[in-house]
């Protein structure tokens, strides 16, 4: 196959748009930014950019992550793809979005003020730029199936948590209410976390017992042939 094949056809931009998650006083949490460059400028955005010749899709996203939160190993996953004709007013863009799990108690406040970004309750969104509400909107949908399916939610904890913030993160994304017994029973049954020797006392006199995820008791999980549910 001949380059003038390829030279022939139409060029347009792919860019990667990040919707990144916290957990935090029992609120689900998303990032935004003002958007730095013309047209809209100054409006709310997801945090995004263009994808380099050298990168992939995934490596373009990991570094937009890392330039807004500074933390690595950042658990995150593709949503979808965006390529109506007229989603971007600047150019003929196709995006890529990526959903991100961010623990928010490792997250450096000053990247805030850095690129002029803030944390909004995911209840109480502005109107954003583009399409991007449209990725938010998916990507909640994604989170939803993913989190009753497979334990991702522990990572947006910092290593340990209260089965009662637990909950509340759970409720948080479904917009449910949780009935605690059954919740708990559910979470005992699969033994798949540790107890730990700390207790979180701020909200408590007594002190609520930490927990944390145990990967390889997960793995005995599923060898069992066991399937995570919540």
């Amino acid at each position: 196959m001949s380059a003038s094949y390829y030279q022939n056809n139409d060029h347009f931009l792919i860019a990667t748009d990040c919707i990144i998650f916290g957990f935090h006083k029992k609120e689900l949490h998303l990032l935004l930014t003002r958007r730095p460059v013309e047209p809209l400028k100054n409006e709310w955005s997801l945090m995004g950019g263009f994808m380099e010749e050298n990168e992939s899709l995934t490596q373009a996203a990991e570094k937009i992550l890392y330039r807004y939160t500074q933390q690595k190993g950042i658990y995150m996953e593709q949503v979808g793809a965006y390529g109506e004709t007229d989603r971007d007013c600047g150019a003929r863009v196709v995006s890529v979005a990526f959903y991100a799990l961010v623990k928010m108690e490792s997250f450096n406040t000053m990247l805030t003020q850095q690129f002029d970004a803030r944390w909004f309750n995911i209840n109480n969104l502005p109107e954003l730029v583009f399409d991007h509400n449209i990725m938010v909107n998916d990507a909640l949908s994604l989170l939803r199936y993913k989190v009753s399916s497979e334990p991702i939610i522990f990572y947006f904890f910092d290593g340990k948590f209260t089965l009662s913030s637990l909950q509340d993160l759970y409720e948080t994304i479904f917009q449910l209410p949780f009935d605690k017994r059954n919740f708990r029973k559910k979470l005992a049954s699969m033994d798949i976390l540790d107890k730990l020797a700390i207790k979180e006392t701020e909200n408590s006199r007594r002190g609520a017992n930490y927990y944390a995820f145990n990967p390889e008791k997960y793995k005995s999980f599923l060898k069992a042939g066991k399937r995570f549910s919540i």
